[in-house]
């Protein structure tokens, strides 16, 4: 099994929250519209609900929180960690039968946040922290290759997976995002909090890094532009995480360039950014957005532009100091790594020419680091291969600067007479069109060619544009065989952080 040499962490590394308040004690953690807490007293408050925690769970199970972005997810997250339990964050806006789910297949012991209903697990609906009596023994120690969390996936197709990350890949990451000149976050910095925390972006690259960097947290759980504009002015938010709709929304606000003035790293991932909005965000603020790539399974980012070109349109950037990054083709031959094979004997090594180094063909991403997961709950199916390779199932390829190119899902490819057809691609080509709002392709089957692309359109005005005069548009920028029959859509369905959920579409 491969063993990545930056996996063995130091204690202090495995509670950030204890590292944070040994550094600056007396210094902000957390601000909420009526709250600021220190370093020092959010420790106090993790341990108390640690202890809790432990008096009610044995060690090694899972924890299910169902709370916002709040002071009391903070407090109950890292007293989890701190307890050796599981911690499982939860969407607060599970349908009844999404959470019931969840709560079986990772078989939680406790609820923290979620009302009384039926049966399932106990379930804790006040602070963790509060009324505690008695203390149990000592916590347990934690081990950095312990489990630490289970996030699960959007599921893209079919139920959710639980990946399984430990608190060394936690702290991995933020150990390869330390090594990036300038660095994206530090000590010094306000951060917008405003990702949900039960995604892994939200949690460890917002949050995670906040405690990482003993910095200080700007909490808000309902996203609305014009409000959290007037934060960030107010409490000097210097490093802004976000996902692509609220720079959108953050764009089209009056208010925008002067709310952001504070701000020296606008931060993006979840989702693929398209150019016209970080064009649009550019134009209004005079400042650029640094892309991001990553997955759950990647505690969780692998690319950003902070690495490379931080303009470059369309470009997830290059991979995170730390990170092995592959193009492979279908047939299994790798067509770029990490950017840089530039001796004679690497490019021998990989079989590729000087030509391929110029820009390559679409291939999978194809990653190892030790920041990836230990596989999906609760058997470890699906992780990593022994060699620590593992396959993400995203589509990129990389330019002539060797910076790379998100093209597509492999699920999501369609196939038309045997050619390969990617949904972004057509998705990019309707966004053009000043009477598309937004689309979503998928592929549909068709007699003749197997497969067809379907596009589902949502109008940006009205009266709409006809599908047929979409599909007209279409023909003057894309092949034959990649033009999609079209259906107006009043809306599509989306995940928490953005992405449309292409599932549940025609259903």
């Amino acid at each position: 099994m491969f063993v990545p040499d930056s996996c063995l962490v130091d204690e202090a590394a495995r509670d950030p929250v204890a590292r944070a308040a040994a550094r600056r004690p007396e210094g902000t953690a957390l601000i909420t519209t009526d709250t600021e807490m220190t370093w020092a007293e959010l420790d106090r408050r993790v341990t108390a609900a640690a202890h809790r925690v432990a008096s009610l769970v044995p060690p090694g199970e899972r924890v299910a929180l169902v709370l916002g972005n709040s002071i009391e997810f903070v407090v109950a997250f890292y007293g989890v960690l701190r307890a050796g339990r599981v911690a499982v964050p939860l969407n607060p806006g599970y349908a009844p039968d999404e959470l019931d789910y969840v709560l079986a297949d990772s078989q939680a012991a406790l609820v923290v946040g979620a009302g009384e209903r039926g049966s399932g697990p106990p379930r804790v609906r006040g602070n963790l922290d509060l009324d505690l009596d008695t203390a149990p023994d000592d916590l347990p120690e934690v081990a950095a290759h312990d489990l630490a969390v289970l996030l699960y996936t959007s599921g893209t197709s079919g139920r959710p997976k639980g990946a399984m990350l430990t608190h060394a890949a936690l702290a991995a990451n933020h150990d390869q995002l330390d090594a990036i000149d300038p660095p994206v976050v530090g000590p010094d910095d306000v951060v917008l909090l405003a990702v949900p925390m039960f995604h892994a972006y939200g949690l460890n690259t917002g949050l995670g890094s906040v405690a990482h960097h003993a910095a200080t947290g700007v909490l808000i759980d309902r996203f609305d532009a014009a409000a959290s504009l007037t934060v960030i002015a107010e409490r000097g938010v210097t490093v802004a995480v976000g996902v692509p709709g609220m720079y959108a929304a953050w764009s089209r606000q009056p208010s925008v360039k002067i709310a952001m003035r504070s701000v020296r790293s606008a931060v993006c991932g979840a989702a693929p950014l398209v150019p016209d909005e970080m064009a649009r965000f550019g134009a209004a603020t005079g400042k650029s957005i640094l892309v991001g790539y990553g997955l759950t399974e990647t505690a969780p980012v692998l690319t950003t532009t902070a690495v490379s070109d931080r303009g470059k349109p369309g470009s997830i950037g290059r991979p995170l100091p730390g990170v092995s990054l592959r193009l492979r083709s279908a047939a299994g031959q790798v067509l770029w790594e990490d950017g840089t094979p530039s001796p004679e004997e690497d490019l021998a090594e990989l079989d590729l020419s000087v030509e391929d180094v110029a820009g390559t063909d679409p291939g999978e991403i194809v990653v190892r680091g030790a920041n990836l997961f230990s596989g999906y709950w609760p058997d470890g199916r699906e992780g990593p291969d022994a060699g620590g390779w593992w396959a993400t199932g995203d589509v990129a390829y990389a330019d002539g600067d060797g910076d790379l190119h998100l093209v597509d899902r492999i699920d999501e490819l369609i196939l038309v007479h045997g050619f390969n057809v990617y949904p972004a691609e057509i998705e990019r080509v309707l966004g053009s069109h000043p009477g598309v709002a937004e689309s979503a392709v998928v592929g549909v089957p068709d007699h003749d060619a197997g497969q067809r692309p379907h596009a589902f359109v949502v109008a940006a005005i009205d009266p709409p544009p006809t599908p047929a005069e979409l599909q007209v548009f279409c023909a003057a920028q894309l092949a034959r065989f990649k033009l999609p029959t079209v259906e107006l859509v009043r809306e599509l369905p989306h995940s928490a952080t953005g992405k449309v959920r292409k599932r549940e579409l025609g259903s």
